[in-house]
C-alpha cells in the first residue's frame, strides 16, 4: 500500500482507502491546507477557487487527496507535527510587549485583551488557513499594529476608539482577486493609537 498522505498532512487508513466516503471535517481540512497553500504562493488565486469548490462537494476520500497530492503536507509551528487552526487565541497581558510574527498560525478568531501593553500582529509570512479573522478588542493605551500585505483587508468600522486614533494605510490589491484574508477588528481601544500597514520590506520605508 502507498504512503500518501491525508489532506492534513499525517498518514491515515482513510489516504489507503480512497473510495471511503468523506465528512465534512475531511472537506474542511482540505480546504485549510489549500488555503495554506494559497497564502505560501504555491496555488494562484483562480486554482484556489477552483479547488476550494472541488473539495467542498468531494464525496470520497481519493476525490479530496487529489487535490492536495502536489502540496506538501501540512506541517507548521511544532517542528514537523501538523497542528490544526484554533477557534479563538486570547492575548492577557499588563505592561509587557506582545508581538505575533514569522511564520505564525492565524486562528479564527483572536482576543486581544492588554492594558498598557503594545501588540503587534504582523501578517507578513503568517500561515493564513481560512478567509476571515476576527479580532475582538479590549485594549487601553499603547499601540496596535497590524502588518498586512497584499490580499489582506482590514475592516475597522466595529472597533469603537475612546481618546485614540486610527492610521490605516492599505497594502496594494488586485481588485480582480478575492481578498486572501478579511481582518474585522471590533471592541474598543481606550489611549494609544491602533495602525494598519503594509510590510516595509515590501513597499518601501515610507510611513
Amino acid at each position: 500500500m502507498s504512503g500518501a498522505n491525508s489532506p492534513i498532512g499525517e498518514p491515515s487508513a482513510a489516504a489507503m482507502s480512497p473510495a471511503l466516503r468523506a465528512s465534512h471535517a475531511d472537506r474542511d481540512r482540505t480546504v485549510d491546507v489549500l488555503r495554506i497553500a494559497a497564502g505560501d504562493g504555491r496555488l494562484t488565486s483562480a486554482e484556489l477557487d477552483e479547488r476550494v469548490e472541488a473539495a467542498l462537494t468531494a464525496r470520497t476520500f481519493g476525490e479530496l487527496t487529489a487535490l492536495t497530492a502536489d502540496l506538501p503536507p501540512v506541517s507548521v509551528m511544532t517542528g514537523g507535527a501538523a497542528v490544526e487552526v484554533k477557534d479563538v487565541v486570547r492575548l492577557d497581558q499588563v505592561h509587557s510587549r506582545v508581538e505575533r510574527g514569522g511564520r505564525w498560525l492565524v486562528p479564527r478568531r483572536l482576543e486581544v485583551a492588554v492594558h498598557w501593553s503594545a501588540v503587534t500582529l504582523d501578517f507578513t509570512e503568517a500561515v493564513i488557513a481560512q478567509d476571515t479573522l476576527r479580532i475582538d478588542v479590549a485594549m487601553e493605551g499603547k499601540t496596535l499594529t497590524l502588518i498586512t500585505r497584499p490580499g489582506i483587508v482590514v475592516d475597522a468600522d466595529g472597533l469603537r476608539l475612546v481618546h485614540s486614533r486610527l492610521k490605516y494605510s492599505p497594502a496594494p490589491t488586485d481588485p480582480g482577486r478575492p481578498p486572501l484574508l478579511c481582518v474585522e477588528l471590533v471592541g474598543q481601544k481606550v489611549y494609544g493609537r491602533v495602525v494598519v500597514r503594509p510590510s516595509r520590506r515590501m513597499f518601501g520605508m515610507r510611513r
